[in-house]
């Protein structure tokens, strides 16, 4: 289940930023689809204004399924965690049990006889 809702999840991303490359910027550059001012974007089929429109509207439809799925994705990687913060946790002194070491004593080394 988690693996489809992160596959539609990455879908909504790219045809987000598809549709927010397409918009037409403020600078009248115009996006990818089709800044002229004849006929307007969308191969003239819509008005410039119908077209900001529907890519407006398309944008914000695809971000809220994309926080949907953002909040899917955080709620169930939140199942199964214990609940609580590390900070609550009551641990420990951290290694005060030590071994004294007692020194050993060099050894020589033999010198063999002749």
């Amino acid at each position: 289940m988690e693996a489809v809702i992160i596959v539609v999840h990455l879908l909504l991303a790219v045809a987000m930023i598809l549709l927010v490359l397409m918009q037409q910027s403020e600078g009248g550059l115009g996006g990818m689809g089709g800044g002229s001012s004849s006929g307007g974007g969308m191969g003239g089929f819509m008005t410039s204004r119908a077209t900001a429109n529907l890519l407006t509207r398309s944008t914000g439809i695809l971000a809220t399924g994309f926080f949907i799925t953002s909040m899917a994705l955080s709620i169930m990687a939140d199942q199964g965690r214990e609940k609580g913060s590390i900070l609550d946790k009551q641990i420990g002194p951290a290694n005060q049990t030590q071994v004294p070491v007692t020194p050993s004593v060099p050894s020589i080394p033999r010198v063999p006889n002749k």
